[in-house]
């Protein structure tokens, strides 16, 4: 089983960014996927999920509501990340989850 994500980078305050989550060794669609964020010195935080199959069920967690969109592939198995009208509390490492397992994260910093 492997998740791998990249899109992240070096952005300004309001530009955009996607993240892709790569998944092999197992069944993708019928698992419900997870972004989750870690800034310097805090604690790991869930971002967003989204459900199995069709992925018709998402949550966000407050910070990002309205900015980020979760969605998903299943004919590529990978699962995406949205990110607009980035902020600078924004910066942090980004992981993917999803059957018990993380990924190796990608680096997403906001900065003027």
């Amino acid at each position: 089983v492997q998740l791998v994500e990249s899109g992240g980078g070096l952005v300004q305050p309001g530009e955009s960014l996607r993240l892709s989550c790569a998944a092999s060794g197992f069944t993708f669609s019928r698992f419900a996927m997870n972004w989750y964020r870690q800034a310097p010195g805090k604690e790991r935080e869930l971002v967003a999920d989204i459900s199995s199959a069709a992925g018709t069920i998402k949550n966000y967690a407050e910070s990002v509501k309205g900015r980020f969109t979760i969605s998903r592939d299943n004919a590529k198995n990978t699962v995406y990340l949205q990110m607009n009208s980035l902020k600078p509390e924004d910066t942090a490492m980004y992981y993917c989850r999803g059957y018990a397992t993380w990924g190796q994260g990608t680096q997403v910093i906001v900065s003027s």
